[in-house]
């Protein structure tokens, strides 16, 4: 397990969950990012890249669209510019949407995330400011070490859906 530190900061913003409202709010901004949930393979058994976000919490690379950028478009980029890694191969019939609520300064915010699988063979990280650090996990470790539901049950999906495309 490879785990490194970052010395550069920028402005942390402290985010709250929200739980989901029982009818949506009339008020909120809408956020839409894109992000992979990759693996490589290390003696025949996939290991997780999870990041460590300032807040404290684990979960895979992703971010924000950008004008005239598709999904794809963006979730590669994303993870080039969190981890230096750019030799991603995504699984194709492979898009799950995650959403959420959370607060940040006052503003309730709602946001969708669109992941991919990829697969590379790259291990060596050169992690961004956004994050404090990383690792590289099997399945059962990474599960654990996620820190939110959703992104539990989205290593499931993936994980899943890896087992029927192996056979």
């Amino acid at each position: 397990m490879k785990k490194i530190q970052t010395s550069v900061r920028e402005k942390v913003y402290k985010t709250t969950p929200v739980a989901r409202p029982k009818t949506p709010p009339k008020h909120y901004v809408q956020e839409k990012s894109c992000g992979i949930v990759l693996f490589r393979l290390e003696k025949m058994e996939r290991y997780y890249l999870l990041l460590h976000y300032p807040g404290g919490h684990w979960d895979f690379g992703k971010g924000h669209v950008e004008l005239n950028e598709n999904e794809i478009e963006t979730a590669l980029r994303e993870m080039k510019e969190e981890t230096g890694i750019s030799k991603i191969i995504l699984k194709k019939d492979f898009r799950y949407k995650v959403d959420y609520y959370y607060r940040r300064e006052r503003k309730l915010y709602h946001k969708d995330v669109i992941f991919f699988i990829g697969k590379t063979s790259e291990d060596k990280i050169k992690l961004s400011h956004e994050h404090q650090g990383y690792t590289w996990l099997p399945y059962e470790a990474a599960l654990k070490q996620l820190t939110f539901d959703n992104a539990q049950k989205l290593l499931r999906k993936s994980e899943n859906f890896l087992r029927k495309s192996d056979k």
